[in-house]
């Protein structure tokens, strides 16, 4: 078994508490349609979950990362995977032959890079003609100016413009999707295999096996008639209500950050408290606490 990385936000390691976690899983879960069958590469595959993921539905998966010590960690930890291969490897100097790969996956690298021409020209080159690559980047706007916030591992973020200026001169045909954790509430068909869109549900636990439809629900919705005809008209879909205005999930946030203030205040007491407690065992332990509300009086100095 392979000793767990250590977090550093730098990139994502599985067990890492927070929407983090949903953020990474969801993109891995949303790729495995184009995995199917495929030879894939995962570039910046990082610890190799995602890549492991997607091996439970290509024909092959390759990781590569720059990081030799995360394609360390990959290969002990999914050695068991015989149809998933991890190198150690620039996404700028990708080791392999032209026209080699049916899927390229690639979240959250562009903004950790200057190459960026030189990133998707590599990508372009091992690529069949015919491939599909699959690639996430924050927007700028939501992700640092609207929040006032800087990612110290961010090297050159990008506007929407820019992405898709970058990604067109590579790749002319696009179909664009948005990502965004929030509170939301999901209306889904028993038997969601058959509904249209896609559902997944994991836990914490084993994130990259995903159940198909949603378990426990807190309640039913029915939609009856007399005939069935009526009834399948229209075809069983997954619904999903989002809080544009992100209310319910800021504040989640500013609780959050109030239990971590308490938490950090609760430390700060405590060696406060030890401090006090080596004071008193210096001034004559148990007995200085019977001669304390005399001290408090003024009566003992």
């Amino acid at each position: 078994m392979s000793a767990p990385l250590e977090f550093t936000g730098e990139r994502f390691i599985p067990g890492v508490p927070g929407e983090i976690w949903l953020e990474h899983w969801h993109r891995y879960h949303f790729a495995a349609r184009w995995a199917k069958g495929a030879r894939v590469l995962d570039v910046a595959c990082g610890e190799g979950y995602g890549a492991a993921a997607l091996a439970r539905h290509a024909a092959h998966v390759t990781g590569v990362d720059v990081s030799e010590a995360a394609i360390a960690h990959a290969r002990k930890a999914y050695a068991g995977l015989a149809n998933a291969t991890f190198i150690a490897a620039a996404c700028t100097r990708l080791p392999f032959d032209t026209a080699c790969f049916d899927t390229v996956v690639s979240f959250e690298t562009l903004e950790h890079i200057e190459g960026h021409e030189a990133f998707l020209a590599e990508v372009a080159r091992v690529l069949k003609p015919e491939g599909v690559l699959v690639l996430s980047c924050p927007n700028k706007v939501e992700y640092s100016d609207k929040r006032n916030y800087a990612n110290e591992y961010h090297v050159k973020e990008l506007y929407r413009e820019e992405l898709a200026k970058l990604i067109a001169a590579r790749f002319p045909a696009m179909a664009w999707f948005g990502q965004r954790p929030t509170f939301y509430s999901v209306i889904a068909p028993e038997g969601a295999n058959e509904a249209a869109g896609e559902l997944f549900e994991v836990v914490q636990a084993n994130p990259a096996e995903a159940a198909r439809s949603l378990s426990s629900p807190l309640y039913y919705l029915l939609v009856a008639s007399r005939s069935r005809e009526a009834v399948n008209a229209l075809p069983p879909a997954v619904s999903v209500l989002a809080d544009r205005d992100d209310w319910m999930y800021s504040d989640y946030a500013k609780v959050i950050r109030e239990l971590r203030a308490a938490a950090h205040r609760v430390v700060e007491l405590d060696a406060a408290l030890a401090t006090k407690q080596l004071e008193i065992d210096r001034r004559g332990g148990f007995w200085w606490w019977l001669k304390l509300p005399l001290y408090r009086l003024g009566i003992l100095k």
